[in-house]
């Protein structure tokens, strides 16, 4: 997916040819790029404001480029081509003019967006005399300026008075949008709810892709399905799973239908970039994806001296920093004390990796650990197979808990019992297994079978005074 907010990259890579063609590739400096491009597409002598206006738009061609990662999506081990039949011109090595890297010093990092929209404006432009197009002319700019409008004037007698220049736009390098870890059942966070945006608006241009009712940042049933189908007409491999295919597979689709490679794009808007989940997790977070991810370092404690261990509050505080530290250290990852998407990528396959690990005769008489993720209906992972056991020996002595029969699948009637489970354990009624519920299934049924849970008039197996 595009980033969510567009910046500016420290550096760029340009392939010195068609994207076909096997030619060189030269990483340097975004800066350096743009004072290399405007040199090799303008003249020095121009207006100063034919000048910013031109190098406003090839800014924002570039940006364009790298925000919908348009070639890393196709594979390419590049940014943008020098070729001038569909990016921009760029000669390795040329001189560059004083008046030109004066200008981009300054304007280096605002680029061109629509009103409304967040992603950089495909600011299409050509000479203007050999070679028109839709876009800035070259040099119709000249004539403009001659004519005494500014920069801001010319970028909108070109592409509409609701293009506007955003300034000093964040400068960094360039990171790739595949998540750190593959999207599956039970998955949750803002890249779920990328896809899950993405897919439904693919799906207006293939109807067979089913909506995803709920844009909620779970990968439940529904997300699985419009990937299976998505994979399906896309010629991937077809597993329910997005992976780094799948996910610049989606992305090439989504800014295709989108047309956001053109200049009358329709454009992303900023709810479609809304978090359901913070990016990072940082101290004096609260709530739940807190308390999982307290389970889940608790749980490695046990396994990691450099790990300590804390009580579960549900509150981001100093022992879970600590602990996360801990963490990062021993598995080689930035000792920041935040549990950003690599952190936790890294402390869900280590704990995944713990738990698979164990022997099936630990668990004879006694519930497994959660598996890590929530599950939910549509689900059909062996950890289903366990919940219903552990409900089936519930219900045996709470009649108010439906037995959910053993299907192996997360169907109507586990979901049934687990929302009278979690009535029965004084928590919300949701339907799907989070960590909360887990446990609380887990320890009634461990109880019941210590004999701690016995029922009416069984004998407990210890002395009633």
């Amino acid at each position: 997916m595009p980033q969510d907010i567009p910046y500016i990259p420290e550096t760029i890579t340009v392939h010195l040819g068609p994207p076909d063609q096997d030619a060189q590739n030269v990483t340097l400096p975004f800066i350096d790029y743009i004072k290399n491009v405007a040199s090799s597409e303008i003249y020095p002598t121009w207006p100063e404001s034919a000048l910013r206006a031109n190098i406003l738009a090839q800014i924002s061609f570039a940006l364009n480029r790298i925000y919908t990662e348009y070639y890393r999506s196709r594979g390419y081990n590049f940014n943008i081509t020098n070729s001038t039949a569909i990016d921009q011109s760029f000669v390795n090595g040329r001189n560059i003019f004083d008046t030109v890297s004066q200008i981009t010093d300054e304007i280096f990092n605002d680029y061109l967006r629509r009103q409304g929209f967040v992603e950089p404006l495909f600011a299409r432009y050509c000479n203007g005399t050999t070679v028109t197009c839709e876009g800035l002319s070259q040099w119709g700019s000249v004539d403009l300026a001659e004519a005494g409008q500014n920069s801001v004037d010319i970028v909108r007698n070109y592409y509409g008075d609701d293009v506007e220049i955003v300034v000093e736009a964040p400068v960094m390098g360039i990171t790739s949008s595949v998540p750190s870890r593959n999207l599956r059942l039970g998955t949750t966070g803002n890249d779920v709810q990328a896809v899950q945006l993405r897919l439904n608006r693919i799906s207006q241009n293939y109807p067979s892709i089913p909506k995803i009712p709920d844009v909620n940042g779970y990968y439940g049933d529904e997300t699985r399905d419009a990937v299976t189908e998505f994979q399906s007409i896309f010629d991937l491999a077809v597993d329910g799973v997005v992976g780094r295919a799948t996910w610049y597979r989606i992305q090439q689709i989504y800014a295709g239908v989108k047309r956001l490679n053109e200049l009358r794009s329709e454009g992303i808007t900023y709810g479609e970039i809304s978090r359901v989940y913070p990016e990072a997790l940082t101290p004096g977070y609260t709530g739940s994806e807190v308390n999982a991810v307290q389970y889940l370092l608790n749980y490695v404690a046990q396994y990691e001296d450099t790990v300590q261990p804390f009580p579960i509050s549900g509150t981001y505080d100093a022992a879970t920093e600590e602990a996360i530290r801990g963490f990062q250290r021993t598995y080689g990852l930035p000792d920041n004390g935040i549990l950003d998407e690599k952190t936790y990528a890294r402390l869900f396959d280590v704990y995944n990796s713990l738990i698979l690990s164990l022997p099936d005769s630990m668990f004879e008489n006694s519930a497994r650990p959660y598996p890590g993720y929530i599950i939910g209906p549509g689900f059909d992972t062996p950890y289903v197979t366990y919940l219903q056991d552990y409900l089936t020996v519930i219900a045996e002595l709470f009649p108010e808990v439906p037995a959910p029969g053993s299907s192996g699948v997360y169907d109507e009637a586990t979901e049934a019992s687990v929302r009278a489970a979690q009535r029965l354990a004084g928590l919300p009624e949701t339907g799907f297994t989070n960590l909360a519920t887990w446990e609380a299934i887990a320890e009634l049924y461990n109880d019941i079978q210590a004999g701690k849970v016995v029922k009416p008039e069984q004998y407990p197996g210890y002395v009633i005074d």
